[in-house]
């Protein structure tokens, strides 16, 4: 299966209930051959309207970080645990992330990136369920079952905490290095 065709899979997805009320599903965007996965929890308001990963404020900021260490979003794919926005921009349910996993998986087996970058508690805890806070773990990066992990705040704390940006700025840096270890 190619990411095209996962794509389309996702976009008519009706596993959990959150499909009846997003306005369409955000498969996720970037490069097929990405070295770099990053993984957030849910599509938000302007995901959800534009159908694409990270467009609202927050990506802005993910943009931002990408090009001050060199990256852009052609070099990388971008997604999230579930695919539907949930109402009111709530964390999703247990049974909303069950549904969604198989999507993440495919996509994750399609790509095979080198670093999963974890963006806000709720990716984290997806992949590394027991590492603890993310207060305490942003900025380090894990290596589990032969895959290199790094742990960041999502880039809204940093729009809504502003104490947190250059914490976000500097922990991102760690993605190049992580980046040589990985190849």
């Amino acid at each position: 299966m190619t990411l095209e065709e996962l794509r389309t899979e996702i976009k008519t997805c009706q596993n959990c209930s959150l499909y009846k009320t997003a306005a369409q599903a955000v498969p996720g965007e970037g490069n097929p051959v990405a070295k770099i996965f990053f993984v957030g929890e849910g599509p938000g308001f302007h995901e959800d309207k534009e159908g694409r990963p990270f467009c609202g404020a927050a990506g802005k900021f993910l943009d931002e970080m990408l090009e001050e260490n060199g990256f852009s979003r052609k070099d990388v794919f971008i997604g999230n645990i579930v695919k539907h926005r949930p109402p009111g921009n709530r964390d999703p349910l247990p049974e909303e992330i069950k549904a969604c996993t198989p999507w993440l998986a495919k996509q994750l087996e399609i790509i095979k990136p080198k670093i999963i970058v974890t963006l806000g508690r709720h990716s984290m805890h997806h992949f590394l369920p027991d590492i603890g806070s993310i207060s305490i773990c942003h900025g380090k990066a894990f290596k589990r079952d032969g895959q290199h992990y790094l742990t960041l705040y999502h880039p809204a704390a940093g729009l809504h905490q502003v104490s947190l940006k250059e914490t976000i700025k500097n922990d991102f840096k760690n993605i190049n290095k992580l980046l040589k270890i990985a190849k």
